[in-house]
């Protein structure tokens, strides 16, 4: 992974300007990216004459090219963050859902936190909107009432800035996703999984050919994405069970919700599931890896 600009530039002091765009946002596989770049009003013009454009509009060798060419310009900073498809997942499947939208506002609002503790004096922002753009700009006008805020549609092709940030985005996850290591040990897994967009029938392919009846997907997928849904009809059935143990009379439930492993053919005393799972020593990595945890309050 890149490492983005962490220093305070010497311009810092100066009013700047920054813009912010995401990458990866409709594909089941790999992360989302969300990148900024950010810089001195006084540089705006010469920002314009860098020909950034929306990445989506590059080719891949340009896209690469206009990286490095301002992460070599001292008058530029830029910062990426970088959502784990686990991460999308648990956020999007978990009882109290978050989703994608509220995702996607929380990684901009904590690129503008991080540029800002960084002593960027922060005047103008300008964003790609996700949702609706009033409600979006007036959110962040809230949060951080010092800086005046442009959100709107198509702003990657509006805005130098937010064009560059798309760029920093776009390059990222490229690269995250080209040298994302498959943490799953399956003999016949392949890395032969397309764009990663829904419709590509590689994608969809690569989809099939890499289901498990129990455990769905390697964790490269987006569990949450309704792509999954139709790979999922002849999926092993896990049933669960509840040990209701509420002897303390106050109404609520401290039972265990257990996995019925005999639903999955294997065979274990439910004393000794019990102490495996309460000391957390027999749980298996692909639940450690999603972030899936033993469910005891309801």
């Amino acid at each position: 992974m890149e490492s983005e600009c962490l220093m305070s530039p010497k311009w810092a002091s100066k009013p700047c300007l920054m813009g912010i765009d995401e990458a990866g946002r409709g594909p089941v596989l790999g992360p989302m990216v969300y990148g900024c770049l950010y810089c001195a009003r006084s540089y705006e013009k010469t920002l314009s004459t860098l020909n950034f454009a929306d990445s989506k509009t590059l080719k891949e060798e340009r896209r690469e090219e206009l990286f490095e060419s301002l992460k070599a310009d001292e008058s530029l900073g830029w910062a990426v963050d970088v959502i784990d498809p686990r991460v999308l997942s648990s956020k999007m499947l978990r009882r109290d859902k978050i989703n994608l939208n509220e995702i996607s506002h929380n990684s901009a609002i904590g690129l503008v936190d991080r540029v800002l503790n960084m002593g960027v004096l922060l005047t103008e922002v300008y964003v790609d909107t996700v949702g609706d753009s009033e409600k979006y700009r007036i959110k962040l006008s809230e949060r951080f009432p010092s800086i005046k805020f442009v959100v709107t549609k198509k702003a990657d092709n509006i805005y130098p800035v937010v064009s560059g940030a798309s760029i920093v985005a776009k390059v990222t996850r490229d690269r995250a996703l080209r040298d994302w290591v498959l943490a799953e040990t399956a003999e016949d897994m392949n890395r032969n999984f397309g764009s990663g967009y829904p419709g590509d029938p590689e994608t969809k392919a690569w989809l099939e050919h890499h289901r498990h009846l129990v455990f769905g997907f390697p964790s490269l997928v987006r569990f949450s994405w309704g792509t999954c849904t139709s790979h999922f009809k002849d999926i092993v059935e896990v049933l669960w069970e509840s040990d209701k143990t509420d002897e303390d009379g106050c109404g609520s439930s401290n039972g265990k919700k257990q996995l019925k492993l005999s639903s999955v053919g294997i065979t274990t005393s439910k004393r000794k599931s019990e102490e495996i799972e309460s000391s957390g020593n027999g749980r298996c990595k692909f639940f450690q890896a999603r972030r899936l945890e033993q469910v005891t309050h309801f």
